[in-house]
């Protein structure tokens, strides 16, 4: 499946040990799509997938209602969504998006992050043809399940490829028809886990074991970072 698809499971992994962690990223995006178009998930597709992926993270629902309720407060921070391109070490491609209420703290951080790696950041725009953007559904198998015959059924919503990992799956469409392909493996009752849009790039470069260290110790610095909702890489 290649090094990209290890290290994002390593990284889904590694944070649900890290819940302090990832529940403020989970709220930020529920507020934000609250704040968008609403605080009622029939009514606010964008709220209801952010909910989805806080459920599939376990996160209480106290905590999903009091990320509604946030968005709702007259007080409430205005977050902006914002994206960072850069090279890392060893010249790893990294594109990276965050949501802020602080345009100022979040791209000084972030640009620490790159020139302590050596590294630094190149022109919003420069990666853009390294990365194509992808629907990626996360469910879970069942039983008797034809692959094959899945596959031809979901063709017709924009589906490309599957990947699988044990007993999870994992579809790819185009992000044009992310609603179409959600809907429809949601319409034949698998367990979906999550459904998110994904950078993927165009050309992966496999980086050695001796590279490898530095990279993920970058990585995890940008992933850490409450303003950085997620980080997509060249890596093969």
């Amino acid at each position: 499946m290649g090094r990209a698809f290890e290290y994002r499971k390593a990284a889904k992994m590694k944070r649900w040990g890290h819940m302090s962690r990832i529940f403020p990223k989970l709220a930020k995006a529920i507020t934000m799509a609250a704040k968008e178009g609403g605080g009622d998930p029939e009514m606010n597709a964008k709220l209801r997938l952010a909910i989805q992926n806080a459920k599939a993270q376990n996160m209480p629902k106290d905590n999903i209602n009091n990320a509604i309720k946030r968005a709702e407060a007259k007080d409430s921070a205005n977050f902006s969504e914002v994206n960072y391109e850069g090279k890392g070490p060893s010249g790893i491609l990294v594109f990276v998006e965050c949501a802020t209420d602080n345009g100022t703290r979040t791209i000084a951080n972030v640009k620490s992050y790159f020139n302590k790696a050596g590294g630094g950041l190149v022109p919003n725009g420069s990666l853009e043809f390294m990365f194509n953007r992808k629907a990626v559904i996360e469910f879970e198998k069942t039983d008797g399940l034809d692959m094959e015959e899945l596959e031809f059924e979901l063709i017709d919503s924009g589906l490309e490829r599957f990947e699988e990992d044990g007993e999870t799956v994992y579809a790819y469409a185009d992000y044009k028809d992310f609603g179409t392909i959600n809907a429809a493996i949601e319409a034949k009752g698998f367990k979906i886990n999550s459904a998110k849009l994904e950078r993927i790039a165009t050309s992966p470069v496999d980086f050695s074991d001796d590279q490898m260290p530095d990279i993920e110790k970058f990585l995890d610095k940008l992933e850490e970072d409450d303003d950085v909702q997620a980080v997509y890489t060249n890596m093969g």
